[in-house]
């Protein structure tokens, strides 16, 4: 399963603060620590509360898609990979996370990768204007699977409209889950925006761009499904 992003609170006695993610601890690997030495230089954008020019940042004009919370990055690497000419912005808050997507970045040389280490919510704040993105990709968010914690999954209106306000009409959010009560909610709160269109039924068949994880193909080995959803902006 990819990193799971959720919301967080901030300490007894301070005001709630909602977040993009729960920080977990993590053990570096040296592949991981070196990929940071070596690649983060030139492919860590440091996050400015100020907005970003993709084009500049790239070195390109061209598509442009956010990913929240790639994880270890594996489905990141492997679509941006496979799509050259689109190019991918990744905001994790986990450092290993982030050296081992550096790692594959190095490894296979893929030049349309760039990393923000920063909560989402700011990130889409301050450092993505309105109607800039092509498409939103976030899989496999974490599915906080107890009741009293469902107020804490990532997935909730003020988010999603959020999201549908930076991307470009016609542009793509695409959501994956393998818990079918998280992807009832996504629909339903996905269904419930205003300026978002399905483009199924209701769940849309896996594209060929986003790889199956090794979790995912475990899962489905067992019987355990997996949703995908992808909206549109209108």
């Amino acid at each position: 399963m990819q990193e799971h992003e959720a919301a967080d609170e901030s300490a007894p006695g301070h005001p709630r603060s909602v977040r993009s993610f729960v920080l977990r601890a993590g053990r570096m690997g040296t592949g991981q620590a070196r990929a940071l030495e070596e690649y983060g230089p030139r492919f860590l954008i440091p996050y400015s509360a100020a907005p970003l020019d993709l084009d500049a940042a790239f070195g390109r004009p061209g598509a442009k898609v956010l990913e929240i919370g790639f994880g270890m990055g594996d489905s990141t690497a492997t679509i941006a990979a496979g799509t050259p000419e689109t190019d991918y912005l990744g905001v994790e808050v986990h450092t290993p996370g982030v050296g081992a997507l550096l790692k594959r970045i190095g490894e296979g040389n893929l030049a349309n990768i760039r990393i923000v280490q920063h909560d989402a919510v700011e990130v889409l704040d301050h450092m993505i204007g309105d109607a800039t993105l092509d498409g939103i990709h976030i899989f496999f968010p974490d599915p906080w699977p107890k009741k009293r914690h469902h107020k804490r999954r990532l997935i909730q209106p003020a988010l999603v409209a959020k999201l549908a306000g930076k991307l470009k009409p016609g542009g793509y959010l695409h959501l994956a889950t393998d818990w079918q009560d998280y992807a009832e909610q996504m629909l339903a709160v996905l269904s419930g925006e205003r300026r978002l269109a399905n483009t199924a039924g209701d769940y849309a068949p896996r594209p060929a761009y986003r790889p199956l994880t090794k979790f995912e193909k475990r899962g489905l080995r067992l019987g355990h499904g997996v949703w995908d959803l992808i909206f549109t902006r209108l």
